[in-house]
C-alpha cells in the first residue's frame, strides 16, 4: 500500500464517463432520492442546520432534533438571541455539543455582521465558527445552487469505490476533493450534491454495498476487481482508552441534588453534570469520589449505595460512570473546577442540558423514586 495519494498523482475518468456519470446519477437521484424536511425549503439557514446535525450523525436520527429546533429558532435572529443553554438543551442527547456552541456563536456574527441574512459567499461562510470546506459547498449548492463540490463520509467511501483507491481516504484527500469537483455538474450542483450523499447512504454503503442497484457500477473500478467490500482501506485503530469514573448524586438535608456546570470550553463545554472523576491507581470508587467532591467542590460528603453503572462511549475514549447516591455533611459548595453549580430537586433535572451519559443517571433516579 502507497503511503498517499495526490492530486496530481489521482487518475481520472475520461470526459464521456464523467458525463454519463452525472446523468445516471440525476436520473437514479430524480427516481430514488429520499424525502428529507431540509430537502423541502432553499433556505440557507434551514440547511446550515441540517448540515451541521448530519455531522457524525445518522438521518433518522438527526429528523425529530431538526424539526424541533426549527419550532424554537426558526430563523437566524432567534437562534443569535437564545440563551446558550436553551440551544444546548434542544442539542440534549445529539453529541458533539461543539456544533451546537459554534450554531450559536456563528448565528451571532450572521446577525453583527451580515444583517441576519446568511452570506453567499464562500469566504465569509468558512469564516463562521464550526463550518468546513465540505458544509460550506453543502449548504451553498443547497440554497444557492452554487457549483461547489463536497467531500462528506459518503462521497469519500464512493469516490474509493469508483476510482478503487489504495490508500485509505484519509490519505488522499487532495485526489478526493479533485475527483468531486471533476466529477460535479456546475448547472445542477444542488441536485447532485444531494444524489452523490444519497447514492453513499443508501447504495454504496459501508458493509455490503448493494452494487446490482447502483447507477455508476459499469465504471466503478472497485466493482470490476471484485473488491467493492474491501475498500475505503482504513487506518489502524489504536484500542479505546477506557476511563473509570466515580460519579456522586450529592443530596442535602432538603432533598435537593448538587448539580454543576461544565466550562464552555472543551469535550462537552457548557453542559450540567454530576460531579466526580476519575479514579485513581489503587483507590476505590468511593475514595474517589470523596476526594473528587473535595477537590472540585470544596465540601464534605459521605457516599452511600451505589445507584447504577453507566457505560458510554465516545469518539476517541469510553468511560463507565460507577455513580453512588452521597449525603452533603459540611462546607458550602463552590464552583473551582466548573462555571457554575446549583442546588435543585430531582423534578427539576429535565430543565437543563446534560451529557448522554448523565441522562441515564436521570433515569436511573427516576426508577429509584417509584
Amino acid at each position: 500500500m502507497r503511503l498517499s495519494l495526490s492530486a496530481d498523482e489521482a487518475p481520472h475518468l475520461p470526459n464521456f464517463a464523467v458525463s454519463e456519470l452525472r446523468s445516471s446519477l440525476l436520473t437514479w437521484y430524480a427516481q430514488l432520492g429520499r424525502d428529507l424536511p431540509w430537502r423541502r425549503t432553499r433556505d440557507p439557514y434551514a440547511i446550515w442546520i441540517s448540515e451541521i446535525m448530519l455531522q457524525q450523525t445518522q438521518v433518522k436520527t438527526v429528523i425529530p432534533y431538526f424539526e424541533r429546533w426549527m419550532t424554537l429558532f426558526p430563523t437566524v435572529d432567534a437562534l443569535a438571541k437564545a440563551d446558550l443553554q436553551a440551544v444546548l438543551k434542544a442539542w440534549e442527547g445529539l453529541g458533539y455539543y461543539a456544533r451546537a456552541r459554534n450554531l450559536h456563536r456563528a448565528a451571532q456574527t450572521i446577525v453583527e455582521q451580515h444583517h441576519g441574512l446568511f452570506p453567499q459567499e464562500l469566504d465569509a461562510v468558512l469564516a463562521l465558527p464550526g463550518i468546513g470546506r465540505t458544509t460550506a459547498g453543502g449548504i451553498l449548492s443547497a440554497a444557492f445552487n452554487q457549483p461547489l463540490a463536497i467531500l462528506d463520509g459518503n462521497v469519500k467511501r464512493v469516490l474509493a469505490r469508483l476510482m478503487a483507491l489504495d490508500v485509505p481516504p484519509n490519505r488522499a484527500l487532495s485526489a478526493l476533493w479533485h475527483w468531486s469537483e471533476a466529477m460535479l455538474d456546475p448547472a445542477r450542483s444542488h441536485e447532485f450534491n444531494q444524489a452523490f450523499m444519497d447514492l453513499g447512504a443508501t447504495i454504496c454503503t459501508p458493509k455490503k454495498p448493494a452494487c446490482l442497484l447502483c447507477p455508476w457500477q459499469r465504471h466503478c473500478r472497485a466493482y470490476n476487481l471484485g473488491t467493492q467490500s474491501e475498500l475505503p482501506m482504513s487506518e489502524p485503530r489504536a484500542p479505546l482508552l477506557h476511563k473509570i469514573i466515580g460519579v456522586a448524586v450529592i443530596w442535602n438535608d432538603r432533598n435537593q441534588i448538587l448539580i454543576d456546570r461544565r466550562k464552555p470550553e472543551g469535550l462537552l463545554g457548557g453542559l450540567w453534570e454530576f460531579p466526580g472523576g476519575k479514579v485513581e491507581p489503587g483507590e476505590t470508587i468511593e475514595a474517589c469520589i470523596k476526594r473528587e467532591i473535595q477537590e472540585e467542590l470544596g465540601i464534605e460528603i459521605e457516599v452511600g449505595d451505589r445507584l447504577t453503572v453507566v457505560d458510554h462511549t465516545y469518539s476517541h475514549f469510553r468511560v463507565t460512570l460507577n455513580v453512588h447516591h452521597c449525603q452533603h455533611l459540611s462546607g458550602d459548595p463552590q464552583p473551582i473546577e466548573c462555571d457554575e453549580i446549583r442546588w435543585v430537586m430531582a423534578r427539576e433535572l429535565d430543565q437543563y442540558p446534560f451529557p448522554k451519559a448523565n441522562i441515564h443517571i436521570i433515569e436511573a433516579l427516576q426508577k429509584s423514586a417509584v
